[in-house]
């Protein structure tokens, strides 16, 4: 049997209960506020939002640095005599996570490297496929494992409105910001990830009950999605009702399993409070 551990950024929001559940190793990334340095899912996901109310600020961010990867994959190993890491990393083009754990693979010779060019939900719905893989065939080499990976990752689908326009406009992630115009906070946008990197495509207005069905509408007409499995993201401050609602339309859609993803403190510092997504594989 092929001894593999899958590892991934704090920044795929895995659910914990499925990361503990299929051993899929977690490191984290950084929050900055008040000059304090946290590790992403050490502090609740209010306190930056109380940081913004107190502050008119959104706390910083930074990467996993190659002294963290390397302390990271090396417990990994220890805890896993003669396994293979297959790490797939956040996308390179909004972090310098990925390059960092370059830098760090270079004194491992049992570590495989995929950027999977997306981040919360579409980085999760690539390492969970890569855990069906596994499941599926317990003796897969690493490298076909490997291959199969890097082919879905053109095929997952992430898109989300924020429910904060400042946070995200603060946050600087989105490279075409300027296309939302002048009705800044009077509008929701479309972000979604197009070869790596955070674009924002649509404008959508009205309540965030009606956007959210809007962008589930727009979002399964564009892509042709698995019907196994969706992932549905939310940020804290998201109306419980709209979620049972979002829910509903999923399973009406077809949708067999249907994940609820919280979006931890790292997406949250740019998303803001309140957002929706949706995330999928393409067949």
């Amino acid at each position: 049997m092929s001894n593999i551990i899958l590892s991934t950024e704090s920044g795929a929001d895995i659910p914990k209960e499925l990361a503990v559940k299929h051993n899929i190793q977690i490191v984290p990334m950084h929050i900055i506020m008040d000059n304090q340095d946290y590790l992403d899912g050490s502090i609740p996901v209010e306190d930056i939002y109380d940081f913004y109310e107190r502050t008119k600020k959104i706390p910083s961010t930074s990467s996993t640095n190659s002294q963290e990867y390397h302390d990271f994959f090396t417990k990994i190993q220890e805890t896993n005599p003669d396994c293979t890491i297959v790490h797939i990393g956040y996308t390179s083009k909004a972090s310098s996570s990925f390059q960092n754990a370059v830098i760090a693979s270079e004194e491992f010779d049992n570590l495989i490297l995929i950027d999977a060019l997306n981040v919360t939900g579409g980085l999760t719905a690539i390492v969970m496929h890569a855990v069906t893989l596994l499941e599926q065939d317990p003796t897969i080499e690493p490298s076909k494992l490997v291959e199969k990976i890097k082919a879905i990752i053109p095929k997952s689908r992430l898109a989300f409105v924020p429910g904060s326009l400042e946070f995200l406009r603060a946050g600087g992630r989105v490279s075409n910001m300027a296309y939302l115009g002048g009705a800044l906070l009077r509008i929701k946008p479309r972000i979604e990830l197009i070869n790596g990197n955070l674009v924002s495509n649509k404008k959508y207005r009205g309540k965030m009950i009606r956007v959210a069905e809007k962008l589930m509408r727009d979002y399964l007409q564009k892509y042709n999605i698995d019907r196994k499995q969706l992932y549905l993201i939310y940020s804290i401050g998201l109306d419980e009702e709209i979620k049972q609602h979002m829910e509903e339309l999923a399973i009406k859609h077809g949708f067999q399993q249907i994940i609820w993803m919280q979006a931890g403190a790292m997406i949250s510092t740019h998303s803001g409070p309140g957002g929706f997504g949706i995330a999928g594989l393409e067949v």
